[in-house]
Parts: structure tokens; sequence; C-alpha cells
């Protein structure tokens, strides 16, 4: 008893050294707690993934090869640690070949597709940026029809990832985040994703998955890392430091838009049964006596909408929030933000589209459109962003057209974040008015 009342009157009598020494063990015991988790979450899977490579395959069949894309400068230069520790091993327990592209460079994954062969698999591992450069590099290739057919997995690797919220169920666990997306790609269940088709005047269309943004907020976005010290009230403190330089910060455009078009129907899963050979005789024999006429389609005339808007920032987003949702029209939503909040609604707004930049306010003005086209002012604000976060690319244009192209690729989902859909695909093209 007097060797504990002895500890307890100097803990009392160096009660600084005490508390520092109680934070200090909190802490680690915390960092130690979570990698233990982590290791647990790595184990599991490793072991789901060796029940895979444990199947027997016949004879003449061969290993599924696949080949991943890499972004080694994807989490600030994080991503090829943690690929190689929690996503590697789970493929090549399962069995497969896997075969590794780094990218050196940005736009360098688009190259690679326009000369990559045909594989079994194609997985993407990076952020959003990384995705989007792959996607337009496919769609770009002259035998895209036939390479869209490949089933895609996505590795979330980024600092943000928009899409892997509805493709995966969400966590805020990095490596669970990650195994489970690995782990879906060898389940082969996929969902049908719609593109969304963005085509300059004069240089070849980019695809994003996600949407495009141009306006106020997507520029203060750039600006987080200049605030860094300010720890969670950067963002607020960025989109408050922006209205002191300009305000009101309107954006005028001319927007003109079709509107949604009815999907078209869903190619049928199972051939139908071919009739009896009397039958198809018979059937011949009236379609050569009686050809039948064959009647040119009438086109009907597009009707366009057209108007002037003024808005803090205008946002294109896909309908791949819910990619399980069967909709009966191809469509994307245009979210037009008015023009006239005041500074503690834009730093409200601002710091809620950082954590989903796809929502559009109470206030602001939804419509959707199968094709819309945007003019942009020549000097200023000119700068487009395609994605949700600091993965996306930007870029300069003036005049842009955006078509919605549903279900063109197919991507590796978790089975409880969504259900496989038939694919179909939407083939309008874009012209300029």
């Amino acid at each position: 008893m007097a060797r504990v009342l002895k500890v307890l009157r100097t803990l009392r009598n160096h009660w600084k050294k005490s508390a520092l020494a109680v934070c200090v063990f909190s802490y680690g015991g915390h960092w130690l707690y979570g990698k233990h988790c982590d290791s647990v979450l790595r184990r599991e899977a490793c072991l789901e993934a060796r029940e895979f490579g444990r199947q027997l395959i016949l004879p003449q069949e061969q290993l599924r090869k696949a080949t991943v894309i890499l972004n080694p400068a994807a989490c600030n230069g994080k991503a090829n640690n943690l690929f190689e520790k929690n996503a590697a091993p789970i493929l090549h327990l399962a069995g497969m070949e896997v075969k590794l592209v780094k990218t050196d460079y940005e736009g360098q994954a688009k190259k690679l597709m326009e000369l990559m062969e045909h594989p079994d698999l194609l997985i993407v591992a990076g952020g959003d940026g990384t995705l989007q450069e792959v996607i337009t590099g496919l769609l770009r290739r002259s035998d895209q029809a036939s390479f869209s057919k490949i089933p895609i997995g996505f590795i979330p690797l980024g600092s943000q990832n928009s899409l892997s919220q509805s493709l995966h169920l969400p966590t805020d666990n990095r490596v669970k985040n990650i195994t489970a997306a690995t782990l879906s790609i060898l389940k082969g269940e996929t969902v049908p994703l719609d593109v969304l088709q963005i085509k300059g005047e004069k240089d070849q269309p980019v695809f994003a998955l996600i949407g495009l943004r141009w306006g106020s907020f997507r520029d203060v976005a750039t600006s987080f890392s200049k605030y860094w010290y300010l720890g969670p009230l950067k963002t607020k403190a960025a989109h408050w430091f922006s209205t002191l330089r300009e305000w009101p910060q309107n954006r005028q455009a001319s927007l003109s838009f079709q509107m949604p078009t009815p999907r078209p129907p869903d190619e049928p899963t199972e051939r139908p049964p071919r009739p009896w050979l009397l039958r198809r005789i018979i059937h011949r024999l009236q379609h050569f006596w009686n050809p039948p006429v064959e009647e040119c389609p009438q086109e009907e005339p597009e009707h366009w909408e057209q108007k002037e808007i003024s808005t803090v920032e205008l946002s294109i987003m896909t309908q791949n929030r819910n990619p399980a949702v069967k909709r009966p029209e191809d469509s994307m939503v245009v979210c037009m933000e008015p023009d006239s909040l005041t500074v503690g609604e834009f730093i409200a707004i601002g710091s809620e589209k950082v954590k989903d930049p796809a929502q559009c306010s109470v206030k602001g003005q939804q419509l959707e459109a199968s094709v819309c086209q945007l003019g942009l002012p020549q000097v200023r604000h000119a700068p487009l962003q395609t994605g949700g976060h600091s993965d996306s690319r930007q870029h300069e244009q003036t005049n842009i057209c955006c078509t919605a192209l549903s279900s063109c690729i197919s991507l590796s989902v978790h089975r409880g974040a969504a259900s496989s859909i038939s694919t179909t695909r939407n083939t309008k093209p874009c012209q300029w008015r």
C-alpha cells in the first residue's frame, strides 16, 4: 500500500510529465491498435482470395491475365506502397497473372490504352483522374465497341475517390476500402456506368464518369493547400478569403440543351430458340416472292432550349451516384447555383461541396438533359474541371458540347453497393449547332 501511495504522490508532484506521458501512451496505443486492425483486414482478405486460387481449372483453360495501370503519384506518392501491401497479395493469391504498368506523367494512361492489347481484365489503381484517363483512352480507340466490353476493376488509391463511394460500401478505413475493392474484382460482379462525353470545337473528346464543374467553388478548391496550417478550418478560410478578393463571384455563360431521350430497350440476355427447318424455308420463300418494302425513317427535328445564365457555379454530372437504379431515360444532371448568395451561404455551400461535389444546394436550379452546349467566356474563368477532387483534370475550353452516353463501360462493384443490370448504349453523336 505504501508503494502505491508513493507512486501516486510522484505522479501528483510531476503532473506535467505525467499528463504528457498519458497522451503519448494513449496515442501510441491507438496507433498500434489501428495497425493491428489493418493486419487483421489484410489477413482475412488474403484467406478469401486464396479460395479463388484453389479452384480447379481445366487443362485447356489458361490463367486469367489482368493488366494493372498504377499511378504511383496518387495519394501524395503513397499509391505504390498502398497497392503492394493491400492489393497485390490478393491478386497473386487468387491465381491471376498480373501485368503491372506504372505511369510516369499525366496523360500517359491515355496513350497506353491506345496501344494496349485486349486483356482478360483491366484494373485501374489510382484516383478519379487516373480512371478518367483510362476511360478516355479506351473510348478513343477505333475498336472501342469490343474493347469496352472488357470488365474494368477500380482500386481506389487517390486522396479523394468520389466514384468509389458509389461502387463500394463507404468506409473511412483505407485498407478496408482497398481490400474490398480488390475482392469485388475477383468475384466478377460488374455494373454498367454512364459516361459524359465532353467535346470541344477542335480537340479530341474527353470522357468523364463523374462530371464537369465550372465556377467559383471549383476555383476555391484549388487553393486549399495554401491554408494547410489552419487544419480543419482551411476550407471555410479559403472560401472566406476568396470573397475578400472578389465579390460577388458570378459567372455568365450561354446554355443550350435538349431534354432527356428514352433509353433504348435492353438487349436480350438469352438467344431465342431457332425455329424448325420447314418454318425457316417458308419464311425465306415469302421474303423472296414478297420482299418487304424498306421505309426511310423520318427523323424528328431536334428541339433545343437556350438560356443565358448567371451563376456562382455550374456543374454537369452523370447519373452514376446510384448505378443500380434503372432509369427509363438517358440524361445528365445540370446544376446552377444562384448568383444571389450571401457570404455566409457561399461559405456554407462551398464547405458542403468539398464533401460531395455532385450535390446541388436547396437554392440551386436543377434540370436534366441528354445533350447540352455550353458557351464560356474567352478571357476569364474558362478552366474546367472534370472529376470531383484533386485527382481530377483541368481543361481550357471556351465552347463545349456534353453528351450523356448510357452504359458505356462495366466496372466491378461490391455486392452490397449495387446490383448488376443489363448493358445498353446510347450512341447519339454530339453535333455543333
